[in-house]
């Protein structure tokens, strides 16, 4: 299971807004989506903040041009204000980027000692994204999973609840998978009794995605959420009613289907043509989505693109001259916003000697290369409680409490989930 960052086959997860089978037994949460496994409720956002393209809709399609590759994957204000609109508690969050400010309830030194070109904006209270910040606030899930800034991270944030009670949300950003670099860590959590393990599609979330189906926009004009004031609905809270009928509509069953279909050919090169051309890109309508929008009742962002067009090729023009031919070449431009796939963003952190100390947990092979069947296991004593006693969880941490009065969206709903015992199979640190 996944959700989308910066650097992802955005043309083909465009066919999956709200979720689907990227492949047999690899779920995409779509560009937002709340999903059940084995009683576990986990949901997640995907692509990363950009201000200029926050309030846009999803006008995007292939083939891209310079400005919409990058474009489509930045997070819009829809998927946001409906993951707001959540009451139900959730176990786990991902997002590819981190929420704003995070890095106030970790080992800032930590941080800007690995990664000391991100000082300015941790000093000016800028690094992260703010939509991931209000989400943090209104959800406060046990266990958020993030990325994107190439590092290790552990955080620890506390609530202070309306009820005088304190909730924690667990956070955790990895590094970016090379030899010697800290990218994987597994946690054992354990499922509910009496669930099944399957995935499972959530009521609550579906009910939302029903009921705010009319703010869908594929326009690049700016379109913003209704709030207090405004003349239209702006709390969209799902009812008892709201439930039901989508537990009807299903049949009781919202068990996902193992219904991926292959909707292209492999790539393969355009027989006379250099190898950096490829064929032009259609848009596909993927059968998982058109039934998801039929039994819920949804729009299909690239269905209303192909609608617009009035093209019914799977083509679509691009935008701009600057994508003649759908020709790629093998050097990419360079983007000021995202962060560098290149392993040199500090000196320092790229081992480039035979005894360079590796990562904690991993033992080098003769070839200096991590061996996957060396990684140490965690001893017993290394077990901690997902209960109050976190510093065991994430060390290095430090406690902060939020003031209540700037959590957004806070329900007083938010109860603790079930204890689980929770085992790092990676060292701590």
């Amino acid at each position: 299971m996944f959700i989308g960052g910066n650097h992802e086959a955005s043309n083909y997860l465009q066919e999956l807004p709200y979720g689907g089978w990227v492949a047999p037994k690899i779920y995409y949460m779509g560009y937002a989506g709340v999903v059940n496994f084995g009683g576990l409720r986990i949901g997640g956002l995907s692509g990363i903040f950009k201000g200029q393209d926050y309030h846009k809709g999803h006008f995007e399609c292939p083939p891209y041009n310079e400005s919409t590759k990058r474009s489509v994957y930045h997070v819009r204000n829809l998927e946001v204000f409906r993951l707001k609109q959540l009451r139900q508690s959730l176990d786990i969050f991902m997002s590819h980027d981190w929420p704003r400010g995070i890095y106030e309830y970790g080992s800032v030194a930590e941080l800007l000692r690995r990664k000391r070109f991100l000082a300015d904006e941790v000093s000016t209270g800028t690094l992260g994204s703010p939509a991931a910040e209000e989400l943090l606030y209104a959800l406060k899930p046990d266990y958020w999973f993030a990325a994107h800034l190439h590092v290790k991270f552990p955080a620890l944030v506390e609530f202070e609840l309306n009820n005088g009670k304190t909730k924690s949300t667990k956070f955790l950003a990895l590094d970016k998978c090379l030899p010697g670099r800290q990218f994987l860590q597994i946690l054992e959590m354990n499922p509910r009794e009496n669930e099944t393990k399957d995935l499972r599609l959530d009521a609550e979330w579906l009910s939302i995605l029903r009921s705010t189906n009319h703010l869908l926009s594929v326009s690049r004009t700016n379109s913003y959420m209704p709030g207090i004031g405004s003349n239209e609905r702006f709390d969209f809270t799902v009812t008892k009613d709201e439930l039901d009928e989508i537990c009807s509509d299903f049949g009781g069953n919202l068990r996902l289907p193992d219904n991926f279909v292959q909707t292209a050919t492999p790539h393969n090169t355009v027989p006379g043509k250099s190898a950096d051309v490829c064929e032009k890109t259609a848009v596909h309508v993927n059968a998982q989505t058109a039934l998801l929008c039929e039994m819920v009742g949804l729009s299909n962002p690239v269905a209303l693109l192909l609608n617009r067009s009035g093209n019914t090729s799977g083509i679509l023009p691009a935008d701009n001259s600057d994508f003649v031919d759908s020709t790629f070449t093998s050097s990419s431009s360079f983007n000021p916003e995202e962060i560098s796939l290149d392993d040199c963003e500090n000196d320092d952190e790229v081992p480039d000697k035979e005894d360079d100390p590796p990562c904690p947990g991993v033992r080098r092979s003769a070839s200096g290369f991590s061996n996957p069947g060396e990684i140490l296991l965690g001893k017993p004593e290394e077990k901690a409680s997902s209960g109050e006693d976190c510093e065991s969880f994430f060390p290095q941490v430090k406690r902060q409490s939020l003031d209540p009065q700037t959590s957004l969206g806070e329900t007083g709903n938010c109860v603790k989930a079930q204890e689980t015992e929770t085992e790092i199979i990676s060292p701590p640190g």
